[in-house]
């Protein structure tokens, strides 16, 4: 079974039975390899996938190293292939960026870097400080802090949250209690949005997650409140987001996606005071790929259960 994986990912694992083949990602497929049956994406471009699921005809078997996979799904790959996600990779890159975010927001590091841009020494941020600072986000100590998607990702942050005094809240498709967190359903948002400091996205881009952080939603947030989002952009109504920014209507958002990436230079985003900007750097680092690929490989060759499966291959 030959396999290609991209050489953005250190792997010197071996197989029995597969032949791995290391190909650079940022270019087409070289003919000599489209025989492929297996194939790990990795920095992939669009266009270079939509011509990977064309041309390999052979292929049986997709690791994505991302956590999301809706890129792969939407792309055309045969019914016959298996895809499964780099789930949990991601997982303590990913907290830590949101963290980031979040602290950042806290202690107004975008209103600093723009003061030190301007040369302008911010003394309304430094010295005596009023605790807590009224009508501003301004520390995680008994903040309340939604974790909307709360999966492997959202339990990895969670702890460190916590350590710095933050009560959370998680939110996922059924309502439950994980570990200690209670998780309720988007259906309760309306009733806990109002007593939120932080609103943290972490979803994947789906037609169920599309804008799903409404207007309506935004308007229920306190006008204090800061979202955080290193999920997907399509997951916010970004018109109705820069809205409520430009109003003042809510403390500010810090955007590691957004609904176009690049994000256009002709956004209204890059100029509000109160937005916080990150080039989809959340991730980029997937944590523990080689051991995920080689299970899986070994898993698909004996026929055995696939961890991360997003889409079973289809019987001929």
């Amino acid at each position: 079974m030959k396999v290609l994986v991209p050489d953005l990912v250190p792997f010197e694992a071996a197989v029995d039975g597969v032949e791995l083949v290391v190909f650079d990602p940022r270019l087409p497929i070289s003919d000599e390899h489209v025989d492929a049956r297996g194939l790990v994406v990795w920095g992939m471009p669009h266009d270079l996938l939509v011509d990977a699921a064309r041309r390999l005809k052979q292929l049986e078997w997709l690791q994505l190293l991302s956590a999301g996979s809706d890129a792969a799904l939407a792309v055309g790959f045969d019914e016959r292939v298996a895809i499964m996600s780099g789930r949990s990779l991601h997982d303590a890159p990913v907290a830590e960026h949101a963290l980031a975010l979040t602290l950042a927001a806290a202690r107004r590091l975008h209103t600093l870097v723009r003061a030190q841009i301007g040369h302008r020494w911010a003394g309304e941020l430094g010295g005596v400080q009023p605790e807590p600072s009224p009508g501003v986000f301004s520390t995680l100590r008994d903040a309340n802090v939604v974790v909307w998607g709360f999966g492997s990702i959202g339990t990895t942050l969670t702890p460190h949250l916590r350590g710095m005094g933050a009560r959370v809240t998680g939110v996922g498709t059924r309502a439950r209690v994980e570990g200690d967190v209670e998780v309720v359903t988007p259906a309760d948002l309306p009733r806990i949005l109002p007593h939120t400091d932080v609103v943290i996205m972490i979803l994947p881009a789906s037609p169920d997650t599309e804008a799903i952080m409404s207007a309506e939603l935004i308007a229920g947030l306190p006008p204090h409140a800061w979202i955080v989002n290193v999920g997907r952009g399509t997951t916010i109504d970004e018109e109705a987001l820069i809205v409520a920014l430009r109003e003042g209507r809510l403390g500010g958002a810090a955007l590691d996606v957004t609904v176009e990436e690049p994000l256009p230079v002709t956004s209204p985003l890059w100029d509000l005071p109160n937005a916080i900007l990150t080039p989809h750097a959340a991730g980029g680092r997937p944590l523990g790929a080689a051991e995920l690929v080689v299970e899986n490989l070994v898993a698909h060759l004996r026929g055995s259960e696939l961890r991360n499966l997003v889409r079973p291959a289809r019987k001929a």
